[in-house]
């Protein structure tokens, strides 16, 4: 098992040594790690069914490749059935479906290598997040209440799952901001870009939603309220979600790699 601490890519991916979740790249097929990244997304529900993924120029820039490497990756995505490219003004690469019978297969080839990585990852936030939730209800100061009210408003009020995933990030960076610690800051940005695949939007059901709804709501009050224990502990049960769907997402290709050798 690799013990890379960054989902590989090639050596287009430019690294930055001082980054503390950096780590060695291990080179192979840049296209194919794409692919399994991104249905190991749509399976999480990063993307669902219906919804375009961001443009080559973004998808290249987030994942630090070229748009030439994300062609070729979204290529091979829509001769898989995966997605399918619509032309025009509204068009893009749109996902027809969030699993496929290809789909266990590249979720694991995605998820086992890199398993060390995710296990620390959600270690670290465990740890981390409710120190920067309870740090911050200690700290606040009243333009922190503001942003913080202003970013729970966005959330609820969000009227689809792009302005859902901005309002979120801008929720949970206005929190981290509450510490007036920029280290803090960047520390829960870059766990939340790594959770997210490197991918920018955190996965979520319908369900998680509505449970994130609930817990956002607590978690700004408890911060607003300088309550520091309760925002610790809403913390520490709110970023419990996405560890959850992803640890999920490891037994359903676990039961279908079983599924499969007993067929």
């Amino acid at each position: 098992m690799s013990e890379s601490f960054e989902p590989p890519l090639l050596t287009e991916l430019q690294r930055d040594s001082t980054d503390p979740l950096a780590g060695p790249i291990v080179v192979r097929n840049a296209p194919e790690q794409i692919v399994e990244r991104l249905v190991t997304a749509v399976a999480l529900g990063v993307y669902v069914p219906g919804q375009a993924l961001p443009p080559e120029r973004e998808l290249a820039s987030l994942l630090g490749v070229s748009r030439a490497t994300v062609r070729e990756a979204l290529r091979r995505m829509t001769e898989s059935g995966y997605i399918e490219q619509r032309r025009g003004r509204t068009g893009g690469s749109f996902v027809l479906e969030g699993w496929r019978p290809s789909s266990a297969d590249l979720i694991r080839r995605h998820l086992l290598p890199n398993w060390s990585r995710f296990e620390a990852l959600f270690d670290a936030r465990r740890l981390l997040e409710p120190v920067i939730a309870a740090t911050a209800a200690r700290r606040r100061d009243d333009g922190d209440v503001a942003s913080l009210s202003q970013a729970l408003v966005d959330y609820r009020e969000a009227g689809d799952r792009e302005e859902s995933r901005v309002a979120d990030e801008r929720l949970h960076r206005a929190v981290a901001e509450s510490t007036h610690n920029p280290v803090l800051v960047g520390i829960s940005a870059q766990i939340r870009t790594s959770i997210s695949l490197d991918l920018g939007a955190e996965p979520y059901t319908p369900e998680i939603r509505r449970i994130a709804a609930i817990q956002h709501g607590e978690l700004a009050d408890a911060v607003i309220e300088q309550d520091p224990d309760r925002a610790s502990a809403i913390a520490l049960e709110h970023f419990g979600l996405t560890e959850k769907l992803i640890r999920d997402l490891v037994v359903r290709v676990g039961e279908a790699a079983t599924t499969e050798a007993g067929g």
